[in-house]
């Protein structure tokens, strides 16, 4: 899992940047208030800079604004290779986030519920 430079150079980048989903769904997670879970942000996993990760239940979350509308084939192999490095992805809008953020927290509840058996 070990990452090139670059890649960290740019995740950098992308964590001094987040969108305002992102930002609040960071709150949410960060410091393990959420169910006592270590969740980073925004760093290389498997080749990819997912927006959220917590390697202790092997998940990625990502919330996903309009232009993933334009990189649906790029998204699922970038899916695939996560799940062939043990991940589960869980894909969000933003929007739908912003909406009712508890279904998204439920979603990470259940998974964390369903790893830990």
């Amino acid at each position: 899992m070990f990452q090139t430079q670059p890649r960290t150079r740019q995740a950098r980048r992308m964590r001094a940047d987040l969108t305002g989903a992102e930002a609040r769904l960071w709150a949410m997670l960060r410091g393990r208030r959420f169910e006592g879970l270590k969740f980073r942000r925004q760093t290389p996993v498997a080749g990819a800079i997912p927006d959220f990760v917590c390697p202790e239940i092997r998940l990625v979350i990502e919330l996903d604004g309009g232009i993933h509308d334009l990189k649906a084939a790029e998204d699922a192999a970038r899916d695939l290779r996560l799940a062939e490095a043990g991940f589960t992805v869980l894909r969000f809008r933003n929007e739908a986030f912003l909406r009712n953020p508890g279904i998204i927290l439920a979603a990470i509840r259940e998974h964390a519920v369903v790893w830990k058996v």
